[in-house]
């Protein structure tokens, strides 16, 4: 068994303790009062408070558990079109899908969103034939002015020249088209970062215990710190209630009778390490309406989704060995047996779409955003896409724009006069990054070629911050796990810097340990080490 590195200093770097302190933030969350209060810390709640803050509105942001911790983390990690709206006639939202795609990728953050390329299998006896499936990529390629090249289709023995893992019986042909994919959990970091950077004050692992009311209106909300146990509220004109699988919750605590609002469709993922290299990502027709994914995500092979009725709580969905045997299953249909060894399996999760209440099965459930107002006043939204966040956000921000009474419009800019493309933190090029990291690192040591590879594709420019934790203490240059690229400068700077307050904050969200199999009880206990010399 590899051992880990001792890191002597951890704990005591002099920049330790210089980020988010949670008991000043507690002061200022309850000494304000503040236009908007967002319940929520997923990609809309967190895309919502950016809009806000730049509008000019006093925002606070909280969320019971960590910043993305739930369905925001547990996405496909793709920046996508929708090439399957296609299929329901749904050409102005891809269009739309499309463009808020090529702005994160080019302008917003192109640090954090990379261009993939995706293989569309055809094989006798499936559910689309070639000459179909041609013209569908053609169609989306056209939808996003050709930027990703032109949809067309190739030979099975080119595919396969570029993937070996694709199987080849019966294959006919393979359509091809172009999508980006991203790191979820670290957008959403960025986005809480913007927001802050804007304005707001947030806080996370702070459960809401009750509203406050105002003749009848909801102005604030009663909390918990989950961290130390200390109690507080925040005052605001106007609480959002973004809390995702959770938005019943909330609206339930505003009007005892309200009606159930959503439905939750359970999505379930597997990662593998890779046996080969995967040059294209896989999109296979599983019937007329699914396609299951095999995606090269960081070094790992990500298959998936499922999209089942999910009825239990939020806060215990996971991938079940059912989930784990349909995703194998499914991918087996143009996956070689080989490379779907449940040896090679190193970690399975599980998020909850949400979606509108109504009839039918969620797999033909519309994918929208749906926005209500409770009888105390408070605003729920719930739905929507990755891709589309920054959308999502603006179109609040219109809704809170036209509220009865007009509770916040003389204190907020219009949407329309807010920057358009404004860039995440630590926009660069990672290419530049990771050379300038190379090329800046100290002679005898330091930041090793996948390590500076990896931090310029998480961090950008931002990057530069964690090598100085490096230079100013070599230990912190030491990998985390020998088999993963992330260092312990990594772990100090999300402690000091990104609000990790646990483990799973640090190995799941602020890294790819947990993806990577690598989060063993010995890195754990580490990181507790870390997390408790704060």
């Amino acid at each position: 068994m590899n051992t880990l590195p001792r890191v002597p200093s951890l704990g005591t770097h002099p920049t330790a303790g210089t980020g988010p302190d949670r008991a000043e933030t507690r002061e200022v969350l309850a000494g304000a009062h503040f236009d908007l209060l967002v319940v929520g810390g997923g990609i809309l709640g967190t895309s919502v408070a950016w809009h806000a803050a730049q509008s000019g509105l006093r925002v606070a942001m909280v969320d019971a558990g960590d910043f993305a911790g739930a369905t925001s983390s547990a996405s496909s990690k793709l920046v996508h079109g929708g090439l399957r709206y296609l299929q329901t006639g749904s050409v102005k939202l891809v269009a739309e899908n499309h463009h808020e795609r090529r702005v994160l990728a080019k302008d917003v953050a192109p640090h954090l969103v990379n261009p993939l390329t995706f293989y569309l299998p055809v094989y006798k006896g499936g559910p689309h034939g070639a000459a179909k499936l041609g013209a569908g990529v053609f169609a989306y390629s056209a939808l996003s002015a050709f930027g990703d090249g032109v949809g067309r289709v190739i030979s099975p023995s080119k595919a396969a020249a570029d993937n070996p893992g694709l199987r080849t019986e019966n294959l006919k042909a393979v359509a091809v088209y172009g999508d980006h994919q991203m790191n979820d959990s670290r957008v959403a970091i960025m986005t809480v970062r913007a927001a802050v950077q804007s304005g707001a004050v947030v806080l996370n692992h702070a459960e809401v215990t009750g509203l406050r009311f105002t003749g009848g209106r909801v102005t604030g909300a009663e909390l918990k710190d989950r961290v130390d146990g200390a109690e507080f509220g925040v005052n605001a004109r106007l609480v959002l209630n973004a809390t995702g699988p959770w938005v019943d919750h909330l609206r339930r605590m505003e009007n005892a009778g309200a009606d159930p609002s959503i439905r939750l469709s359970k999505g379930a993922h597997v990662v593998l390490r890779r046996k080969a290299p995967w040059r294209a990502a896989m999109a296979t027709p599983i019937d007329k309406y699914r396609i299951t994914f095999a995606l090269p995500w960081e070094d790992q092979l990500m298959l998936g989704t499922t999209d089942e009725m999910y009825e239990g709580d939020p806060a215990n969905v996971d991938a079940t060995d059912a989930d784990v045997d349909q995703i194998l299953d499914e991918a087996a249909v143009s996956v070689k047996d080989e490379h779907l060894s449940r040896d090679l399996i190193t970690y399975a999760f599980a998020g909850l779409r949400v979606l509108p209440g109504g009839p039918g099965g969620v797999e033909s459930a519309k994918r929208e955003t749906v926005v209500s107002e409770g009888r105390g006043g408070m605003l729920s939204v719930a739905g929507g896409k990755w891709t589309t966040y920054r959308h999502i956000g603006r179109t609040v921000m219109n809704r809170l724009a036209k509220l009865p009474g007009a509770p916040l419009v003389d204190d907020m800019e219009p949407v329309r006069s807010l920057p358009r493309r404004l860039p995440l933190p630590g926009v660069a090029n990672p290419n530049a990054v990771a050379h300038r990291l190379l090329v800046d690192r100290e002679p005898d040591g330091g930041i090793d070629v996948l390590t500076a590879r990896h931090l310029a594709t998480h961090y950008g420019s931002l990057a530069f911050e964690i090598a100085r934790l490096v230079s100013e203490d070599p230990a912190l240059g030491e990998r985390i796990h020998p088999d993963g690229p992330e260092i312990w400068a990594q772990a100090v700077y999300a402690r000091d810097h990104e609000w990790a307050q646990t483990a799973d904050d640090i190995t799941r969200r602020r890294t790819t340990l947990t993806v990577r199999g690598l989060d063993t009880p010995e890195v754990r206990a580490r990181i507790e080490e870390l997390l408790e010399a704060r």
